[in-house]
């Protein structure tokens, strides 16, 4: 046989392997690597199986027949694979978007290892329009009118973003569950954040608070904030869930580095999220187990002490494990663990996250602190007890610094996503037409920061445009633009965060203490803008450099 029919016969059967693996590809539903690698694997030997069965000799003697093959192979994969996605057949061809996103998931993992892909969705959307194609079959979506179509009742289920965040040897928590088992589970969880739950937990609140002020007086200058912030919250997040066992505040420190394992799952989440059907892989390795167990090991370490102790007082606890028996039928502890857990790991970092980004946005603006700092005081005059709830209602302005904060910086500035499955036939969002199979953002940074949402001063902290926006003259006014819809920072329908005013009363309690026991200024040397860049997106926003302020005695000024 010569040389030309080798070649040509060769290339053939080879490339003819590498469409059809791309189609079978293509039909599968990927929920864990080992088929695709099988196939992977398998199909370049078996059609050199068939070139030999044929007669057709390697056309090139420099490589064994074997590699070659492979190597062939794989070459026209990949590149049958890129002109599927970049062209008018791929059926998200007709969304724009940066080209290596339209071609790999390795453009979206890479955006994400920098942690600014709040920073570089916002840019994107700003140049292309409000649906971005952001991944081979993958939108990230800035209009607000889509929000109650994606995120709302009769919405879009959550993708498989999800199953990275879910510990495959632990029962599922709230986050991952579906239908009925969320419902019910969420029930408990509305019960555990009722206004008389909140009541309760105001007591720990101010326990912690007070403890807070006590401790930055006794450590030496400069303060980082973030640090204990993080202290604060997840000893505040401990007391309401199991009954208190960290004290972080009292050393002063992570000393079981339960916070740096959280930042770490974080990190692997917000990456393999991408690729998430190589997830549950990577957890059977040891390393990555061992984090896994290590976390699931505080979970049931504290709850072993919280049964042990009983209820002593209505926490988190007593209604996520319903001893007050309304339930037909009693939670299993070890669902109540993870629900735990997850609480620990969602809501420590997130308030802590929130509460520096707002004393960095209330000290760069004296007159801003001041106005802050004068409407605690006549609420809360000579030092009055604070400990009711309903006084902190009247803290108007401090809560539009609050909702100002979450509005430029939200704890979760991308968000997770949800999911067009297969068999749903696309989803028609905004009168565009989205296939099956097709996973989305609702962005929360870049909705916020949009100028049709938010304006004037949209990247700006103006915590006026809240008060503003319930005034009647809001309403005639051509310049001003508040759409309410598109503050999405508690996300919104039936995943909205249940614990949002647990979180907002926490942090109004330690401020209002904290503003009327000190004043509070940057560290001298701190760089404003240096800061704000270090923060990065991984999944919650992480500041990488400290906030160091200082702490003076407001009756020795």
């Amino acid at each position: 046989m010569d040389f030309a029919l080798d070649k040509s016969g060769f290339v053939a059967v080879t490339g003819g392997a590498a469409l059809v693996t791309q189609v079978l590809l293509n039909r599968l539903q990927i929920t864990s690597p080992w088929l695709p690698l099988s196939i992977l694997t398998a199909a370049p030997a078996l059609s050199q199986t068939i070139c030999n069965y044929l007669g057709f000799e390697t056309p090139w003697t420099v490589l064994s027949p074997l590699i070659t093959s492979y190597a062939l192979f794989y070459l026209i994969l990949s590149t049958s694979v890129t002109c599927y996605r970049l062209s008018p057949l791929h059926p998200m061809y007709e969304y724009p978007g940066p080209l290596l996103a339209r071609i790999s998931k390795f453009w979206a993992m890479w955006i994400a290892f920098s942690g600014r892909q709040h920073v570089v969705y916002k840019e994107l959307h700003e140049k292309h329009g409000p649906f971005v194609r952001i991944g081979p079959n993958e939108l990230s979506i800035s209009d607000p009118n889509a929000i109650p179509a994606v995120l709302g009742v009769g919405g879009l289920p959550r993708g498989r973003f999800y199953e990275v965040h879910a510990d495959p040897d632990a029962p599922k928590n709230l986050v991952v569950l579906k239908g009925e088992e969320h419902q019910n589970r969420k029930r408990l969880w509305k019960r555990g954040m009722s206004p008389e739950a909140l009541e309760e937990y105001s007591s720990m609140i101010a326990e912690r608070a007070n403890l807070f002020l006590d401790r930055v007086a006794e450590i030496p200058a400069p303060v980082d904030l973030v640090s204990w912030f993080g202290y604060f919250s997840f000893d505040c997040m401990g007391d309401m869930i199991f009954g208190g066992g960290f004290e972080m505040l009292r050393d002063g420190a992570d000393k079981d580095e339960l916070w740096s394992l959280i930042e770490g799952y974080f990190f692997a989440a917000t990456l393999f999220c991408h690729i998430p059907w190589i997830a549950k892989p990577l957890t059977r390795i040891p390393i990555v187990a061992r984090r896994f167990v290590k976390l699931r090991s505080f979970g049931a370490s504290f709850a072993a002490t919280r049964v042990k102790k009983g209820s002593m007082k209505k926490d988190l606890w007593y209604h996520l494990i319903d001893e007050a028996g309304l339930e037909k039928v009693k939670p299993a502890e070890d669902s109540v663990i993870s629900d735990g857990t997850l609480a620990i790991i969602t809501g420590a970092d997130t308030s802590a996250r929130v509460l520096a980004a707002f004393f960095y946005f209330l000290l760069s603006d004296r007159v801003l602190y001041d106005r802050v700092r004068q409407e605690i005081d006549s609420v809360f005059p000579d030092g009055d007890v604070m400990l009711s709830t309903s006084k902190y209602e009247d803290l108007v302005f401090l809560d539009a610094c609050i909702m100002e904060t979450l509005r430029l910086l939200p704890p979760v500035p991308t968000g997770g996503r949800r999911r067009v499955f297969e068999g749903m036939g696309g989803r028609v969002i905004c009168d565009r037409f989205v296939p099956e199979g097709t996973e989305i953002y609702i962005p929360p940074y870049v909705l916020q920061r949009d100028p049709k949402n938010f304006s004037p001063f949209t990247d700006e902290f103006w915590p006026d445009r809240w008060l503003q926006s319930t005034s009647p003259t809001s309403k005639t006014d051509p310049t001003f633009v508040h759409n309410a819809a598109a503050f999405v920072a508690f996300s919104h329908g039936p995943g909205m965060c249940v614990a949002k005013n647990l979180a907002r009363l926490e942090m109004k309690m330690l401020v209002s203490r904290l503003l009327r026991r000190y004043d509070v200024q940057f560290a001298g040397g701190f760089d404003k803008e240096e800061w704000m860049h270090s923060l990065r997106d991984y999944f919650v926003m992480r500041p990488t450099k400290p906030l160091n302020v200082v702490f003076y005695a407001r009756d020795s000024n």
